[in-house]
């Protein structure tokens, strides 16, 4: 996603507050995501869009990506929000409530012309998708694939479940131990698989309850062990447990660029060995995943 690896951690913050966006700004957090949808009140949005965009021009600088989440492809805001901050360059743009790749794919089109009016370079913004958002969505996740038209910019797949839960008429989301309910955990999985079927980064969704870090190192371990790499986080506090638990130790990164080695002393083969252990193509993209992710901390220098 970046020249310094996938994002570990992407933290939600309100975008009509000053005070809150500071304090992100100390989270260590890989990117933050400015807010103008579900944490913005409607007669809020006009004060929130100005003060992101600003925002967004003062930490041009930030080591942290800059991205938005504006309003969904049908609440007819979409492009008074990417209009307002599109100048303040941000890495990329949040897309929810998103139905189809068709709807990326206009909004998409739509973001080409407001880079241009921008004297922006067309195409530099990314999208993160938030894909299971609705029952449609669910529905048309087969869509998002290599080389599908207009997807270019496509980034990350990411899932939700409020406002599906909501459209479903779920009386609940979780099983009594906290698991997810079978449909949500479809919802998850689904978007975990288009993300691969994409080529494109896999983001686990938020751990509602910020207070209870036990839960959140459980998800976030869980998250990455089924393939997802990155988690999104609704406080600050969450970060430092989300960027550990996508952040390889040392005897894997170690174990992975042996992996790397051994394939690399063998050109062209599709099987070789390590340690007594047949290794295959399969075993080379995982060792390459491991050391791609270590990428940002710093853990893939010998």
């Amino acid at each position: 996603m970046s020249d310094r690896g996938p994002l570990r951690s992407l933290l939600f913050v309100p975008g009509d507050s000053e005070r809150k966006q500071a304090k992100a700004l100390g989270s260590g957090a890989d990117a933050l995501i400015l807010d103008l949808e579900d944490s913005v009140a409607p007669a809020q949005l006009p004060a929130a869009r100005t003060q992101v965009r600003q925002f967004l021009s003062r930490q041009a600088a930030s080591s942290a990506q800059r991205w938005v989440r504006v309003n969904g492809p049908a609440s007819g805001l979409l492009l008074e929000d990417v209009a307002a901050v599109i100048a303040g360059r941000p890495d990329g743009i949040v897309l929810p409530k998103v139905s189809s790749a068709g709807e990326v794919a206009q909004a998409s089109k739509h973001l080409g012309e407001l880079e241009g009016k921008a004297g922006i370079e067309v195409g530099s913004t990314r999208l993160i998708v938030i894909a299971t958002e609705t029952p449609l969505a669910l529905l048309k996740l087969a869509d998002y694939t290599v080389g599908a038209p207009g997807l270019e910019r496509l980034a990350a797949l990411t899932w939700g479940m409020e406002d599906l839960s909501a459209a479903l008429g779920a009386a609940s989301k979780t099983e009594p131990d906290g698991s997810l309910t079978p449909v949500f955990e479809l919802a998850r999985s689904l978007c975990l698989v288009a993300a691969a079927a994409a080529a494109v980064q896999a983001i686990d969704g938020v751990h509602a309850d910020f207070r209870d870090t036990a839960g959140l190192a459980r998800a976030a371990a869980r998250a990455r062990r089924d393939g997802f790499t990155a988690k999104l986080a609704i406080h600050p506090d969450q970060v430092p447990i989300i960027n550990a638990a996508f952040s390889p130790s040392a005897a894997e990164v170690e174990r992975a660029r042996r992996v790397v080695a051994a394939f690399a002393a063998s050109p062209g083969a599709g099987v070789t060995s390590l340690d007594g252990q047949m290794l295959d193509r399969p075993h080379l993209i995982l060792a390459q995943r491991i050391l791609a992710l270590s990428s940002r901390t710093g853990t893939d220098k010998p």
